[in-house]
């Protein structure tokens, strides 16, 4: 039963930490996963309420991430910069356009997420 417990309290800090990453709060958490508030948040990122697959799901949607992340487990993340090199098709400036584009998505989801 402790392995079980142990694994509810990894769950619940993975949870808070993309909670936190996101900018969002345990409300805002709450209301996206359909809670009445967010103390159902707070008892599962506390490890003190187990959550269910389909709410992780959820969570994982919500918060943009893999599932696997918040059973601890490895997630594999493609290297956009890798794949622009191994196409040989793509000039050095189409490339650097494609990067410089992605830094511009990352900043605007960025200056959205501290509104």
């Amino acid at each position: 039963m402790e392995k079980q417990d142990t694994k509810y309290k990894l769950i619940g800090a993975k949870i808070k930490e993309a909670r936190d990453g996101a900018k969002m709060s345990q409300k805002d958490l709450a209301e996206a996963l359909g809670y009445e508030s967010g103390t159902a948040i707070s008892f599962i990122e506390a490890g003190e309420r187990k959550v269910a697959v389909t709410d992780l799901e959820k969570v994982a949607e919500v918060l943009r991430k893999d599932i696997k992340f918040f059973l601890g487990q490895k997630v594999e993340t493609a290297d956009f910069k890798f794949a622009l090199r191994a196409d040989k098709d793509l000039m050095k400036e189409d490339q650097e356009k494609i990067l410089d584009f992605i830094d511009f998505v990352k900043k605007r989801r960025n200056g959205k997420r501290s509104e």
